[in-house]
């Protein structure tokens, strides 16, 4: 329940404070006085777009004391989400809006972002006025209207259909994707086939260009590596030809007459063993170096074959990369993208069987939120009908009229069946039907759309009938009405009085009015005064009762306070609303 609202520099309100209750509240006034702030303030403190301050004042702000009961537990969690401190079961909630147009937000005291303000709101206040009547007229208000009133098995078929039908889009358009682009992706597709071709009929591995370019190097260079070694190995071995040493030989002798008189001193026993390990390297250096000749060989076919090789790596250097590791990177990033491009006929079956799948699921479940839609619309109409006999419409009918969208006035058509008929319809993602409220005012009318059939009067009182309705099924605790009742006036206007008091019995109402009869059936009465004794017009609210709230009365009927009549006239409407209240 909102305990207290405070206004400050808003329109022509420089500081106020509405004491609030439960049941219901009026909210009254001269017209100019800024009853409609009030409304505008609520709209400010829960995240509704904001104007600057007033010149002269460095902000506009609006507070909220909100008593938040253990039933109100979603508003409660949330709250406590955003960080607020709920001491003893109250969140304070404050706006500001600087004078160049900055806002700040509070939830329990905490700086917040204006959007949780929008989110709290959602859960704690409903506020209707003149242009919600008007949003009625349009035929998604009515459909989301319905829907809600549908209940919460109806909420999940709605949901359902909302996935299938999204999924069933996503799938549509990469068909058509497919479709409409083979031709560009099959050239695509082409040429990295090509390409690959090319790259495994080479087969390069990894590393072959290095060992590539050694192994040519030592052919290239056979002869002269032929020479270098002999030359070495008889240098290390002698030549048996002519009986000439080598080092080897006489690294040997060196080492043997060393060993002849080692005995003597220990350092030429150290010099002959370094020799002896001299004289072993350069045997195991001759032997392979003997090896080495043995595989060397001058072999021009393997050189040609080789040349080959290189100029066939060299043509994909040319065309893929510059490189091997490069061209084997490009072949590896070919092979993803033709998985990409897979525009062969099975993925174009794949997704045909996929898109009839989900073509026949959104129509099967569009079919069950028309069937679903058109079984709430009957009782809707009931509860509506019946609520409007109480507001001094006792003929009049509202009929909630489900019917199939024309074919292609949606984003895909559904064949759906509903009853006993299957018809085309077109579909988005709200379902496939189209839904309009119709008015018949009275048995001698025909029934007619609201925006053609219903005078502005009748329109307030179906929109109040219709909140009536949803206050049956939950809804936010505190409901808000901003001259709801425009148009009317009589005895209309005491049936529309006596039903926002039957509905303050289960929610907190607050009422902007400028009719007497039904500001006689409020618990708490707030009149917002204005003030033109400066040079600048103000405004302020009071609680009214008693003697007071009687003269208020007076001045709205006749617009005489001071008259013993009006006064008079007021205290019997006052004692009127009462036993109807009762």
């Amino acid at each position: 329940m909102l305990e207290e609202l405070r206004i400050q520099n808003l329109g022509v309100i420089a500081d106020a404070t509405l004491p609030l209750d439960s049941g219901l509240t009026c909210i009254t006034g001269e017209t100019g006085a800024g009853k409609t702030m009030v409304v505008a303030g609520l709209g400010l403190l829960f995240g509704g777009r904001a104007s600057r301050a007033p010149l002269g004042a460095d902000r506009a702000l609006v507070e909220g004391r909100f008593a938040v009961g253990e039933n109100a537990l979603e508003l409660r969690e949330r709250a406590i989400e955003a960080g607020a401190d709920l001491e003893d079961g109250e969140l304070l909630l404050a706006r500001s809006v600087s004078s160049e147009g900055r806002s700040k937000a509070w939830v329990g005291g905490r700086s917040a972002p204006v959007g949780v303000l929008a989110e709290l709101g959602e859960l704690a206040i409903s506020v209707h006025g003149q242009s919600d009547q008007m949003r009625l007229l349009q035929p998604a208000e009515q459909r989301a209207a319905l829907d809600r009133f549908a209940g919460a098995d109806h909420g999940k078929v709605l949901d359902a259909y909302r996935a299938v039908f999204h999924e069933l889009g996503s799938c549509a358009a990469e068909l058509s994707r497919l479709r409409t682009s083979a031709r560009e992706m099959a050239r695509e597709a082409d040429m990295l086939r090509l390409g690959l071709d090319e790259i495994s009929a080479v087969d390069p591995q990894e590393g072959e260009d290095a060992e590539l370019a050694e192994e040519a190097r030592r052919l290239e260079n056979a002869e002269a590596l032929r020479l270098a070694a002999a030359t070495a190995h008889g240098a290390i071995s002698g030549d048996p030809a002519t009986g000439e040493g080598g080092a080897t030989d006489t690294v040997g002798a060196a080492a043997r007459a060393l060993e002849h008189d080692a005995h003597s001193d220990p350092k030429l026993a150290e010099f002959a063993e370094r020799l002896a390990e001299a004289g072993a390297l350069l045997a195991e250096a001759a032997v392979d170096l003997s090896a080495y000749l043995d595989d060397l060989s001058a072999d021009p076919q393997r050189l040609e074959e080789i040349y080959q090789r290189q100029a066939a790596m060299k043509t994909l250097y040319r065309k893929y990369a510059e490189d091997l590791p490069g061209v084997l990177a490009w072949a590896e990033n070919a092979r993803k993208r033709l998985a990409e491009l897979d525009v062969s006929d099975e993925r174009v079956a794949e997704l045909e069987s996929q898109h009839a799948e989900l073509t026949a699921r959104a129509a099967e479940l569009a079919g069950q939120l028309r069937a679903s839609r058109r079984a709430a619309a009957e009782r809707f109409s009931a509860s509506v009908s019946a609520e409007l006999k109480g507001l001094a419409m006792p003929h009049a009918e509202v009929t909630a009229a489900v019917e199939p969208r024309p074919a292609g006035r949606g984003g895909v058509d559904l064949a759906v069946t509903g009853g006993d008929e299957m018809t085309v319809s077109g579909a988005t993602e709200d379902g496939a039907d189209e839904v309009e409220l119709l008015l018949r005012p009275h048995p001698g009318s025909l029934p007619a759309a609201l925006h053609k059939g219903a005078s502005g009067g009748e329109l307030s009182r179906v929109m109040l009938a219709i909140e009536v309705v949803f206050a049956e099924i939950g809804g936010p605790p505190v409901l808000v009405f901003d001259e709801v009742d425009a148009g009317v006036g009589g005895g209309a206007a005491i049936e529309i009085g006596r039903c926002l008091a039957k509905l303050a019995r289960r929610h907190q109402v607050l009422v902007v009015t400028h009719l007497p009869q039904v500001a006689a059936f409020a618990d708490r009465h707030l009149v917002v005064s204005k003030d033109t004794s400066g040079a600048v017009t103000v405004s302020g609210v009071r609680v009214v009762d008693d003697a007071a709230r009687a003269r208020e009365l007076a001045r709205m009927l006749a617009g005489m306070p001071d008259s013993h009549l009006g006064v008079a006239h007021a205290e019997e409407l006052l004692a009127e609303a009462a036993k109807m209240k009762s």
